[in-house]
This record gives structure tokens, sequence and C-alpha cells, in this order.
């Protein structure tokens, strides 16, 4: 079992409980304009060429068989459209301005590489997340990958954007001890205009997930003039009310937690969109000042629900 990864971050404190290894994998079919891993958009390998890096030595003008490298009057070219992403010209340049973005991994190698951190996922309830780009785009890797954590014991979690059919998700729910969700918008037509898709099924998924028991989490990212109303931040936490409202009346035991994180956005993906030659629609936005945050956070919590 093979699919296409492009990080592994170790330590990593934001995408589930615990200290956790993110394992985060190619393709997604969402484009938000201001998404901080455009890396995971496409489902295969990019290169990714960093100017600020370049010296102009030529070698990959040498090694590249396509013509994708040029040098010209100082700069160098590179056209994307020619290129393969056969890797020549990676090898060869010797100053690592041209990076891979993305490998082809088997499971064991995953396995490998999380199994590093194991004693931190046991000393701080920690584990591995799944994310993406969009991990149910590469379902059978996902599965396998989680099913191997389970049998050591290492807790699991999957990130989604849920845009997927309901048996595929569903199907990764016994490995998964935790769901993530991204909701991005209650509207579906602002929805579609800022990521490319309207958002029903994406609520829907999210409505039969608060039927099963697993720890559900809503992630929302704040981003100036999509979501960062006091109306728009409403509605969502009242969507989060009501799935809490039907976990609460499907659940004769004691309900899993349902929780929304608020998270602030950033300009950190700025260099990578550059590197990867993608326009970067965000780059006049700036980041929501911490009181706007701490605001949409108690307008949330109005709700009754439980809020970080």
């Amino acid at each position: 079992m093979q699919g296409y990864v492009f990080n592994i971050q170790r330590f990593s404190l934001h995408d589930g409980p615990g200290i956790r290894s993110t394992v985060f994998l190619k393709g997604c079919p969402l484009r938000c304009f201001w998404c901080h891993n455009p890396e995971g958009m496409k489902p295969k390998p990019e290169i990714r060429f960093s100017e600020s890096r370049c010296i102009l030595c030529g070698e990959c003008v040498s090694a590249c068989e396509q013509h994708a490298h040029s040098l010209l009057d100082g700069s160098h070219i590179y056209d994307r459209s020619q290129c393969i992403v056969c890797g020549e010209c990676l090898e060869n340049c010797p100053s690592g301005a041209l990076e891979l973005t993305g490998k082809m991994m088997t499971v064991e190698q995953v396995l490998e590489e999380v199994l590093r951190d194991q004693p931190f996922y046991t000393d701080s309830g920690g584990g591995v997340t799944i994310s993406g780009g969009e991990p149910l785009l590469q379902r059978d890797f996902t599965f396998a990958i989680l099913e191997a954590c389970q049998q050591h014991n290492i807790h699991t979690a999957i990130e989604t954007c849920a845009y997927a059919r309901w048996q595929d998700l569903a199907s990764l729910l016994p490995v998964t001890d935790l769901v993530i969700i991204d909701i991005k918008h209650l509207d579906s037509e602002k929805h579609k205009a800022v990521t490319g898709i309207p958002n029903q099924r994406i609520l829907e998924n999210a409505r039969r997930l608060a039927q099963t028991n697993k720890p559900l989490i809503l992630h929302t990212p704040v981003i100036p003039t999509v979501n960062d109303t006091e109306n728009e931040i409403a509605a969502i936490a009242d969507f989060v009310a009501e799935l809490v409202t039907i976990r609460q009346q499907s659940q004769t035991h004691q309900p899993a937690r349902i929780s929304l994180a608020l998270l602030p956005f950033h300009r950190l993906a700025a260099d990578k969109y550059t590197g990867l030659g993608i326009d970067y629609r965000a780059s006049q936005l700036t980041a929501p000042p911490k009181g706007k945050m701490l605001e949409l956070i108690e307008i949330a919590r109005r709700r009754g629900i439980l809020v970080k």
C-alpha cells in the first residue's frame, strides 16, 4: 500500500490532543484561496523553486531534457508547462533552490517515521493525525496507516474537509479515534465562491458524524472578508450547537465531546505559493487581531458550546 505524502510534521500541537505526528497527504477537492498548505492541493508531486536560493549555476538547465529551465538576462526561468517532475534538476541543484514537494511512501515507511515519537504520544495523550490536502482522496492508504497505528496502540485522528461520499468517510471510523472537520462557512453560495465547491455535502456528513459517538472537533479558520463577522461566526457556532443536540438525542450512553476551534488566518504560506508558481490571492489580508479573536470566541461560547 502506497500513497503520496508531502510532509510528516513531528511534535505537532494543533492537530488533536497531546503531542502528535501529522501526516500530510497530497490532493484536495477544495481550492481555498487562503490555504496554508498549497503544496497539498494537487494529487501528485511538484517542484518548488526558491529564487532566493538560486545561484544561477545552470546545472538544472543542463540536466533537464524537457527544457523546463533556462537562464535569461541573469534570471532563472522555470517553465512548469514543460516539467514532467522527473527529478533530474533536483539531483543536480547544488544550492537547494529546487525541492520536491510530495513523494510516494509505503505504509511501512510512514509507520517507521511516526513510531520514533511513540513515547511522546504515550506521555502526552497524543498520537497520529492524517491531514492534507484531503486524506479521503487517498482513502485506502489513510485506512492502512490508521489501522497500523492502532495496532501499535497509538491514538488516531483524521483532519478532513468532509467533501466526500459518506460511505468513504464512514469506512475510516473503525480505525479513527477522533475526527476533525474544517467548517469554513454556513452559506453555501459564499462557501462555493471562496473554496470552489458548495457546502451541503460537508454539512450533511458533519450531521451524520454527530449521530456516531466519535469525538468531533470543528475547525474554522477565521479569514478576513470570508467569515470574520459576528454573524458568520455565530452561524457556525449555531451549527455546532445543532450537532451537539443531534448527538445527545442519538446516544443512550455518555456522548463523546463535540467542540469548535477558531483558528486565526496567517500569511506564513506566502513563500510556498511563490515557489509553486501559484497566485496568492490572500496576500493583502492580515491576521485578525487578538482582541477580535477573543470577541469571536466569546460570541461562539454564548451558544452553549465548547470553544477553543
